[in-house]
């Protein structure tokens, strides 16, 4: 019996680009609904708010085989499509993520370590007005938006990051089922200073210090 496949790519080929205020694209359905209910059904085991390295977590057979997949040389070669980039030597990490708190949704940019951004969301449903991800115009007005995202299940957002890839959303408070594949720059360095500040201990902070990254 095949292995099922988790992402639609006619639908996420067929998809525009679009390009204001930055390259971004929405793909409705990208992972199909009986691939949602198996992925959901072998979601990662997460009690608290906070995105996860995949490292940390345990998670069912067919959230594994996402991983595999999303991480494997088809995906990165759909990506860099859209984005007119080739993706076959970057690198990539993975965090999972199942709850938000107050704190989340700030306006922000991502790290410069990453050249594009990948979301997946896994949740049901959403008929709330919070928690839906807005890319932004300006970095000081969360209104000013030429695109807000429901985290429906199965829709996949990507996008390319920039100074001004600007997003954010309405501060959320419950479960937001979501995971983000990041593509990264491919000097070494780049990789171990997105990993440190989102993840960093002392020791690996001080290894950037000694080859002058701040």
């Amino acid at each position: 019996m095949p292995l099922m496949n988790y992402i639609d790519y006619d639908r996420l080929n067929n998809t525009e680009l679009h390009t204001d205020p930055f390259d971004y694209l929405v793909v409705p359905d990208c992972i199909p609904a009986d691939a949602l209910k198996e992925l959901n059904a072998a979601y990662p085991d997460i009690s608290h708010a906070g995105n996860m390295s995949t490292d940390d977590l345990t998670y069912g057979e067919a959230f594994g085989r996402f991983l595999d997949q999303v991480q494997g040389p088809e995906f990165a070669a759909a990506i860099g499509r859209k984005f007119d980039l080739d993706l076959s030597r970057n690198p990539t990490t993975v965090t999972v993520r199942k709850f938000c708190e107050q704190s989340d949704g700030n306006i922000h940019t991502d790290h410069r370590s990453k050249v594009i951004t990948v979301l997946f969301y896994f949740n049901e449903n959403w008929s709330i007005t919070t928690g839906q991800l807005r890319l932004l115009r300006s970095e000081h007005n969360i209104e000013d938006y030429a695109a807000e995202v429901p985290p429906i299940g199965g829709t996949l957002l990507a996008f390319r990051r920039t100074d001004h890839s600007f997003h954010g959303h309405h501060p959320f408070i419950g479960e937001r089922r979501m995971m983000q594949v990041n593509f990264l720059r491919s000097d070494r360095l780049s990789v171990l200073k997105q990993k440190v500040d989102r993840f960093g201990t002392q020791s690996a902070k001080k290894i950037l210090r000694a080859f002058g990254a701040s």
